[in-house]
């Protein structure tokens, strides 16, 4: 039998990268190494994750393989891009930039980078204006003398690099396209078309970096949201900490206007708090004593003080950070097509190009080679993948920014995708669809049980349990509760509890349960939550509790449908008289109740198979049997504010909120980004495609090729950026 290596997970921060040639150039040179099973670079935050053998490869050999790039590997923990854009990345201060990019650190330097395009700029029309007479002089000295420098000032950087990545293998790049392109043009003394290439070509760029540098600062600002400090409660006073260092249990002290370092529960105050950072809401919310708040969130009006019920680590921000920061690393299949196709495109059309300059002159009565050379240098030109390798990277990456910013936070844009073809989604019901907070309305007796008797009995099963509809139980029954007497509790699944009290067997459930234990009871169907208690095998009665639809579950619904969800699907473990009230009341399409958590994951499985060919298929849950179910589905969606920890780890996407209609409004995200990115790589392939027939007709001159490229280029960027809208 074979054995499978035991693969390690290397997490690094990379400083001096900003853009995404950067990125695929680092996981290229990673993915030769042997023993590396997968490396995924993030721009927006500098993380790189790679997975390997560590029996082939070591973490110094990953790391030396990085700086031997011209990168720097950040030391310490992990930081947000905001905190990145400070550090000192050595090596590139010394000019070791890879391709081409400003690698300080993120931000453009608008003011170095602005004077020189002027000069170049200035440069160019007088070399334009007096070029008849620049010619003129001996040996066209004078074009020389002014094109010349408007083209290295312009070039620098593109031709530096290009020499730097040829010496280390790295031939095939834009740098390279350009570097060729513009020398061909001045070999052919087309010296203005030469200055002109690179000057466009350099406020392409800066236009790119500033378009990627906002997308940088949109996902920096959510990151801000972080806490820097913790008022700790000591015998000592008030001592002020690192979040960090804060343990579950002890208390701290928020004043109005300070963010919430950790998670807890309000011990003394109220105030209003907003929740605007973590979930997109603008109103505030208004909490008292007993009450959650998250961290992240900022206190408004009142002295707060709270019991931290979470480390740092553990908490809802830190949870929201990793997710954020995490999230590119998941790549669409669509990013991962576009980056194996500019590796392969760049070669071809350079070899392409110089078949165009060294054939046709040789089988086309007339043909010169200074034309053909001129065209293959067009060619060159308009073939440069920019546009695409930026822009695709850059819409995924502002889709799931600008998810974040309404409250959705999804773990990769490859779930971007998914969202956008799905066809059919299932709904958990409790805590789902309704409130998940119960209240006991009716208490009905049987066989000479008292009313108080029954609360009681039932109170005292439900003891251990952490169901929202025992905590009901318990808040109605509002009494102590002697733990001494309660024996052999035993939860059984989709059923109830069974339990041994005072020496009697109690069972409190389910009608399910009743039938299971051959329990003689007359009242079978109720409307309603409804929970059945029997005492050694007497029926005593039973309790109805009540939960509340969520206001914007029926408008989720509807806005599914809108979207062009064909199917919504409503699956519960409640009693089939409570699931069908629900289903008509919200307009659901379909439902299943009574369900283990098995028959969920059979739901779901059944729904898949309906809609193998159709579309995808999602499911929404939140509690912790919602888990295997999350995972089944092709795109899992937990809800984040009130779920439980396993249904948000397992997830693809959380809702912060709580909302329902969150539902509908990510699948309109996904939609919006992949339509977009549809968009740039038909926009950017035809004009392409036009240009480059033009240019081997003889109809494009470098002016057009320069339209090609960086025009194309800006286009789809800034068509990119619209996702983050």
């Amino acid at each position: 039998m074979t054995q499978v290596p035991a693969l390690k997970t290397q997490r690094m921060q990379i400083g001096g990268m900003d853009c995404t040639s950067c990125a695929m150039k680092i996981e290229k040179a990673v993915e030769k190494l042997a023993g590396v099973a997968e490396i995924s670079v993030v721009v927006a935050t500098g993380r790189t994750i790679v997975t390997y053998d560590p029996a082939l490869v070591s973490e110094a050999d990953i790391q030396q393989r990085v700086t031997a790039l011209g990168y720097t590997i950040i030391e310490g923990k992990s930081k947000s891009p905001a905190k990145q854009s400070n550090h000192d990345h050595s090596s590139h201060n010394d000019g070791d930039e890879d391709d081409g990019h400003n690698h300080g650190g993120g931000e453009v330097d608008l003011k170095r980078e602005g004077t020189l395009v002027g000069v170049v700029i200035a440069l160019f029309i007088i070399g334009s204006i007096f070029e008849k007479q620049l010619s003129a002089t001996p040996l066209s000295i004078g074009l020389y003398l002014v094109f010349i420098p408007a083209y290295l000032l312009s070039s620098w950087t593109v031709l530096t690099t290009a020499g730097r990545n040829i010496l280390r293998g790295q031939v095939f790049d834009e740098n390279f396209l350009m570097t060729i392109a513009t020398l061909g043009a001045i070999a052919i003394k087309q010296l203005p078309e030469a200055v002109g290439v690179m000057l466009f070509f350099k406020i392409g760029e800066l236009f790119q970096e500033l378009a990627v540098s906002k997308s940088r600062r949109s996902i920096s600002a959510l990151l801000e949201i972080r806490p820097d400090t913790a008022n700790l409660k000591t015998a000592n006073g008030i001592e002020v900490v690192s979040p960090d260092r804060v343990k579950v249990g002890e208390t701290i002290v928020i004043k109005p206007g300070e963010k919430v370092p950790l998670d807890g529960e309000i011990i003394e105050g109220n105030s209003q708090v907003d929740t605007s950072a973590l979930t997109g809401e603008s109103v505030p919310r208004t909490v008292n004593v007993g009450e959650t708040v998250l961290a992240g969130t900022i206190n408004q009006t009142g002295l707060l003080t709270v019991t931290v019920t979470k480390l740092f680590g553990e908490s809802s921000i830190s949870r929201i950070l990793d997710l954020v920061e995490n999230a590119s690393a998941k790549k669409a299949e669509t990013e991962k097509f576009i980056a194996k196709f500019a590796r392969r495109y760049t070669p071809i059309v350079v070899v392409s190009s110089l078949l165009v300059a060294l054939i046709p002159p040789l089988v086309i009565p007339g043909a010169t080679h200074a034309e053909w050379v001129y065209r293959a240098l067009i060619l060159l030109v308009i073939s440069c993948p920019c546009g695409l390798v930026i822009s695709i990277p850059l819409g995924y990456f502002g889709g799931i920014g600008g998810a974040a910013k309404r409250g959705i936070l999804i773990k990769g844009s490859t779930f971007l995708d998914t969202l956008s073809g799905v066809k059919a989604i299932a709904f958990d019901k409790t805590g789902t669809l309704t409130q998940g907070v119960f209240k006991v309305t009716e208490i009905v007796p049987s066989n000479g049980f008292k009313q108080s008797d029954l609360l009681r009995i039932a109170a005292e099963a439900e003891a251990n349990s952490n169901h929202p509809i025992a905590k009901s139980i318990r808040t109605a029954y509002n009494h102590p509760i002697d733990e001494s007497t309660i024996y052999n509790y035993t939860e059984i699944a989709a059923h109830g509890i069974q339990a041994t009290i005072e020496g009697k067997l109690v069972l409190a459930g389910n009608d399910r349960l009743m039938h299971r234990e051959n329990i003689a009871h007359d009242t079978c169907d109720v409307e309603g939550t409804v929970v059945h208690v029997a005492v050694d095998s007497i029926y005593a009665g039973y309790i109805i509790i009540a939960d509340e639809i969520k206001e914007d579950a029926a408008q989720a619904i509807r806005d599914l449908k809108a979207a062009g969800v064909e199917r919504v699907m409503m699956l519960t473990g409640d009693s089939r008289f409570v699931a069908a009230r629900i289903a008509k009341t919200l307009g659901v399409d379909t439902f299943a109740a009574e369900l283990l958590p098995e028959d969920k994951v059979a739901a779901i499985e059944k729904l898949l198979g309906e809609f193998s060919k159709k579309g995808k298929v999602a499911f929404v849950g939140d509690g912790i049997n919602d888990a295997p179910v999350i995972a089944r589905a092709d795109v899992g969606i937990a809800m984040g504010g009130l779920g439980s920890d396993a249904a948000i780890e397992t997830a693809d996407v959380v809702l912060m909120t709580d909302a329902p209609s969150k539902v509908a409004e990510a699948i309109q995200v996904g939609k919006k980004t992949h339509a977009i990115v549809l968009q740039n790589i038909i926009f950017a392939l035809t004009i392409k495609a036009i240009f480059i027939g033009l240019g081997l007709m003889g109809l494009a001159t470098m002016w057009e090729a320069v339209f090609a490229d960086v025009g194309v280029a800006l286009a789809a960027i800034f068509n990119a950026t619209r996702v983050m809208k």
